[in-house]
């Protein structure tokens, strides 16, 4: 599986509540609790005194457990910087993510992010308990109660690896989202029962139109198992062009929340012949360009439409903007997500990890959508009856245009 370029930061440890000493660095703390690295200077004195402090008078001394006040204070450390997509995770949390990016965990099938600093679903995945229950790409989550874990607690300034704690638990169990929906006047509980939650990468039917086939592709989420089961979608789709009357493409990015920035690449590398498909842009101005990648290019002359949300957000924008910049598919539905940065998962030796923020991405066109999402060629709104797909309908018919 490729991975995102490798870039070490030791320094999250310069806030564990134990002696730390980092090989790579001469790094050493003196007896005022300064952590000193060349010419600079992290002064946990006052957290040492904080410590000692609750080692002598707090109530309830069976809390006071190392490991868990050492992972939290790194997470603090980590929330300071204001980015909620930048989380150190604790060996529980890490496993979770790990297992989100892997396909399968428990939970209600809800990918979280950030609208206008307030936590918000993503997308809800296909067949969850979410998605069953309602829930839909923008909607606001307010509050979160679990009554079996006596949690009631308000999303203001929530992280999202708490957030995502406290929605997944055991299966069988319930968990009330408050959450608010524009166009509504007023907040509501949504009750969702905890299932086991698998999640495809990706999906293909044929449906015949017109007298034609076209193929609807149905790309749910970039987890590792694409890289192995994209190259099989392609020649199930180039052995139906070849024995039937083939209408087009539809390839379906609605709801889709992103995962592996290399998964899209690999995609749009059977629709481009060409050319940079995503620019990756680090804070000291450097840039890695990920082109198109060679020998593919199965899929360069269908007719192709691309179906995007407000749940499609970073990969499946990547994806989405750069065969829009290539000017090689239509886009139909509705604005998406807005996602433009990049974060890099380390794990630990301990089990724990850390997301880090390193990049945003630009489209081939050299625009950041972050916080904007890319507008598509035709907007069709999904419509209130759920058993009539228009934006489908709405792609279909671009197809099949003469």
């Amino acid at each position: 599986m490729m991975k995102f370029k490798y870039i070490r930061n030791l320094f999250v440890f310069l806030a564990l509540l134990s002696v730390v000493s980092l090989i790579s660095f001469k790094i050493g703390r003196d007896s005022a609790g300064i952590i000193t690295n060349g010419a600079d200077k992290f002064n946990l004195s006052l957290m040492w005194q904080v410590k000692e402090k609750l080692n002598q008078i707090f109530l309830e001394k069976d809390k006071l457990v190392d490991k868990d006040m050492e992972y939290g204070a790194i997470q603090g450390m980590v929330a300071a910087l204001g980015d909620p997509y930048t989380v150190f995770l604790p060996p529980t949390d890490n496993k979770s993510a790990n297992e989100d990016l892997a396909g399968e965990f428990g939970g209600v099938g809800i990918s979280l992010g950030y609208k206008d600093k307030t936590l918000a679903v993503m997308s809800p995945l296909p067949k969850s308990p979410a998605e069953k229950a309602g829930v839909k790409a923008g909607d606001l989550i307010l509050k979160i109660t679990d009554k079996k874990n006596n949690i009631d607690k308000d999303t203001n300034d929530m992280a999202l690896d708490e957030a995502v704690k406290l929605i997944r638990g055991e299966i069988g169990t319930e968990v009330i989202l408050k959450m608010f929906r524009e166009g509504k006047d007023v907040a509501y509980d949504v009750v969702l029962k905890r299932d086991n939650i698998v999640v495809p990468s990706i999906e293909l039917e044929f449906k015949d139109q017109g007298g034609k086939k076209v193929a609807w592709v149905k790309l749910y989420k970039f987890t590792e198992t694409l890289f192995n089961e994209w190259p099989a979608i392609v020649k199930q789709i180039q052995s139906e062009k070849d024995k039937s009357n083939f209408g087009g493409i539809v390839l379906d990015l609605r709801n889709n929340p992103g995962g592996f920035l290399q998964a899209s690449v690999l995609v749009a590398s059977d629709f481009v012949k060409e050319g940079i498909i995503v620019t990756q842009k680090s804070s000291d101005g450097s840039e890695e360009k990920y082109k198109v990648i060679e020998k593919m290019g199965n899929l360069l002359d269908e007719k192709m439409v691309v179906l995007i949300n407000g749940g499609s957000a970073s990969a499946s924008e990547i994806l989405a903007g750069a065969l829009k910049d290539y000017k090689r598919a239509v886009l139909v539905g509705e604005k998406s997500f807005g996602k433009g940065t990049v974060q890099q998962p380390e794990d630990f030796k301990d089990g724990s990890g850390i997301h880090i923020t390193i990049a945003k991405w630009l489209l081939p066109s050299g625009k950041n959508i972050h916080k904007e999402g890319i507008m598509p060629d035709v907007e069709v709104k999904f419509g209130d009856d759920p058993k009539v797909d228009l934006q489908l309908n709405k792609a279909m018919e671009i197809l099949l245009q003469k």
